[in-house]
């Protein structure tokens, strides 16, 4: 029961995402040029959801009644500094951010393939020497 949860809340968020154009290549030339405030507003208002969602998460118990722990992490300059600009290359190169993939592929541009299997290969190589970084 809890997959189709996560699978249909998956498939309404790539639905406003497409719908909503945050998907669209041209959206997202316009935003890094300046031109449209559209990307700006729906990054916005993600982040004002989120916020929010997570404060409330904080205060209640999961699906399964078990109250709900968000670990606190190192925050230090360089960590962000560095995975910024690793982001930020992969967004410009590919044209989308991590979301808007699976949505593309959903809306049948199959080249996205490729930047999912890639995005998943790089997770896991992330993960297999993330204990060897320094924190």
């Amino acid at each position: 029961m809890r997959s189709f949860i996560y699978l249909t809340l998956g498939v309404v968020f790539g639905m406003a995402m497409y719908k909503g154009e945050a998907a669209s290549w041209f959206r997202i030339y316009e935003m890094f040029h300046f031109q449209s405030f559209h990307m700006y507003g729906f990054i916005g208002t993600a982040l004002l959801i989120g916020s929010v969602g997570t404060q409330l998460l904080k205060r209640r118990k999961d699906i399964d009644g078990r109250p709900v722990v968000i670990p606190s992490k190192k925050k230090t300059v360089v960590r962000y500094l560095v995975g910024g600009v690793i982001f930020g290359l992969g967004w410009a190169l590919v044209g989308a951010c991590p979301g808007p993939i699976f949505v593309l592929i959903g809306a049948g541009i199959l080249p996205m393939l490729l930047v999912a299997a890639s995005a998943v290969l790089g997770t896991y190589l992330y993960g297999m020497v993330r204990d060897r970084l320094p924190h």
